[in-house]
């Protein structure tokens, strides 16, 4: 499951700059929630291009903006299968970077939530889907994204059963490719981990989804490594 993520420009400007040839055009969010705009990194004709989208995902052909079930995340085993994503997953495929994800576990105390972020402070990249939606009333367009989760490595399953899908650079610009079949995307459903993550214990502080700034990913205390080896 992936159901808040952070976002500095410190950590996401490379990437934007490397695949749009342009700066990232957002705000600083170190504590984006369901239903809240993000940037992801999407194909166009002319290339990779930004795209502001909900973290909510509406099928093209949805009757209203707002899906009665969560469509934040999609599971990979369900891509082909669910009509909702079954498009974005063959023609609309995204990346979201980000600067780390929050998961939370049990702990002596309570919930903890934690912060998983690379290792090396870089950005961690998730492949996600994403569709375009009309009101057909009012012309409106809502561009809208999910993250794809994947089953979680054995060297997470303390922290949950679920993990985004994780990608190296490489693997993002395969999961992009317009032309490449959605079959040969497969191999990067397994349980793996694109290099070694730090799971940051933080504060409860982050359990409010208005609550933005920085305080959201300051360590409570050690961080766990996480090697993909």
């Amino acid at each position: 499951m992936c159901g808040r993520f952070s976002t500095t420009r410190k950590v996401v400007e490379d990437v934007f700059l490397a695949m749009t040839g342009e700066p990232f055009p957002g705000e600083e969010n170190l504590n984006t929630a369901p239903t809240e705009t993000a940037w992801v990194v999407r194909w166009k004709a002319e290339g990779y291009a930004a795209l502001a989208a909900r973290w909510w995902l509406t099928p093209y052909w949805s009757k209203t903006a707002a899906p009665r079930y969560a469509t934040f995340n999609a599971k990979c085993e369900n891509l082909e299968k669910s009509g909702t994503f079954r498009d974005p997953f063959r023609y609309r495929r995204c990346v979201v970077p980000v600067g780390g994800f929050y998961e939370w576990t049990d702990s002596p105390l309570g919930r903890l939530p934690y912060h998983v972020e690379p290792a090396d402070g870089g950005p961690l990249l998730l492949g996600g889907v994403w569709d375009r939606w009309r009101d057909r009333k009012t012309e409106e367009v809502l561009y809208s994204f999910a993250v794809v989760t994947t089953p979680v490595h054995p060297k997470l399953e303390w922290l949950h059963d679920r993990q985004p899908l994780m990608l190296s650079r490489a693997d993002a610009e395969a999961w992009m490719d317009h032309e490449g079949p959605p079959d040969a995307l497969r191999d990067l459903f397994a349980p793996r981990l694109p290099g070694a993550l730090a799971a940051v214990p933080v504060s409860s502080y982050v359990g409010n989804a208005r609550n933005k700034g920085s305080r959201c990913t300051e360590p409570i205390g050690d961080a766990v490594v996480v090697e993909p080896a």
